[in-house]
């Protein structure tokens, strides 16, 4: 017990130091010799201490989110980046951390690095943590209606980067269960974009773009009629994945399990009728279970619980991250 109340009192002493080093002004550290690549990694250090929901929380009352969320504005895109990765651990799953990011206008910096940060990597990383802070939480997702959110996502959807596309698609399906989301959605066309999207060339964008699609279409309110306007492109889409997926071979059949389910559930919702995949036996193959009800959650990919032990590991850098190399030793911090 004595063990690890010292290893806490450890921890909550790093955060502090790296809460010291945030607030330190960037020349002062440059005369130290700390660069961004250090701060990189000692942001990848306060990551592991937050996946903790206690260090979370704790985070703000040693004076750390600020300066965090002032990084998110930094000069460095690995910076902003890194940043907007430590927020949204700091906030899935944690009412209070999100209250608390939100108290602190931390969505504003995120929404604005979301829309137009020019290194595709830390917009993608925004768009994770705007994720993780409107997720369960009213306030967030007003101010993420007010912020224009939505034509932040629909300017994503068109990006031609694929990690982008899919968490974006991911925050569609979510923000899609809302009648007052569908309809904004509707407005300013992004069923289209998703009929169109449901014929990429990337697996994971397709099966998100199709699962957006099956939210707009179980909706059966007389003020979701025009959901859907374009049947006739849907179809066609449709048509064209049917083909695709007969003609896989069985490795390609196995790993495609959720976009067949979602085809032919989009097809019967639409049509009232089994979609031709039935017929062939390929939405259930021999030795799978069958399709649960309702089908697969695509969004909830994104929003699974983290591991937040103390100890969990973390997953190896992105190879196409803006840091360029693998995680170093943490940076020799400033003395008092």
């Amino acid at each position: 017990m004595e063990a690890m109340r010292a290893n806490t009192i450890d921890v909550v002493g790093r955060m502090k130091e790296i809460a010291q080093v945030m607030k330190t002004p960037d020349d002062v550290l440059q005369s130290h010799g700390v660069n961004p690549e250090n701060i990189e990694d000692m942001l990848d250090e306060l990551q592991e201490h937050v996946e903790s929901i206690d260090m979370a929380n704790d985070l703000h009352s040693i004076g750390g989110l600020d300066p965090l969320l002032g990084y998110l504005k930094n000069s460095h895109a690995g910076i902003r980046a890194k940043a907007a990765e430590v927020v949204s651990t700091v906030v899935q799953n944690n009412p209070k951390s999100q209250q608390l990011v939100m108290e602190s206008n931390g969505l504003e910096p995120l929404l604005t690095n979301f829309r137009s940060d020019p290194s595709t990597t830390a917009r993608t990383k925004a768009l994770g943590a705007i994720s993780s802070l409107i997720r369960n939480n009213q306030s967030g997702l007003a101010a993420f209606r007010l912020g224009n959110g939505h034509a932040a996502l629909k300017d994503a959807l068109g990006s031609d980067d694929a990690r982008l596309q899919r968490k974006a698609l991911h925050l569609t399906q979510y923000l899609l269960n809302n009648k007052a989301d569908r309809n904004v959605a509707a407005e300013i066309g992004l069923p289209n974009q998703l009929i169109h999207l449901a014929s990429s060339d990337d697996s994971g964008v397709r099966e998100a773009a199709l699962g957006g699609l099956l939210e707009l279409a179980r909706d059966k309110t007389p003020a979701a009629s025009n959901a859907l306007p374009d049947q006739d492109k849907l179809k066609d889409v449709l048509k064209s994945r049917i083909e695709g997926i007969s003609a896989m071979d069985a490795d390609d059949l196995q790993a495609a399990r959720e976009e067949r389910q979602l085809v032919d559930s989009l097809w019967k919702e639409c049509y009232g009728e089994p979609s031709s995949l039935r017929e062939k036996g390929l939405v259930v193959l021999p030795g799978e279970d069958g399709p649960q009800q309702p089908p697969p959650d695509v969004a909830g990919k994104m929003f699974e619980p983290p591991l937040r032990a103390w100890a969990a590991p973390r997953p190896a850098p992105a190879e196409d991250s803006d840091s360029g190399s693998g995680k170093k030793d943490p940076p020799l911090l400033l003395g008092p």
